[in-house]
């Protein structure tokens, strides 16, 4: 899987070289459609917490987190079901 690489913390995420723009589109984007379809309201910077938290619930395991040199935007996680 890949997905935004940021803590779901913002005081953690303050020297994320592309944090503000991901901020502004997960707020003015991802939360508000996920909030109007009833859904949590995470938005991108959900953090790798809560991705681990709920690839658990699902039934994942063994799961491993990557990042490549080249991209300082995504995290590529690497699992099990």
């Amino acid at each position: 899987m890949q997905d935004i690489y940021s803590t779901g913390h913002v005081h953690e995420n303050m020297d994320h070289p592309l944090g503000p723009a991901l901020y502004t589109v997960s707020c003015m984007h991802c939360m508000s459609v996920s909030l109007a379809q009833d859904g949590e309201g995470l938005g991108a910077m959900w953090g790798r917490e809560k991705a681990q938290e709920l690839l658990k619930n699902a039934g994942f395991v063994d799961i491993d987190i990557h990042q490549l040199d080249h991209d300082i935007q995504n995290d590529y996680y690497v699992m099990r079901k």
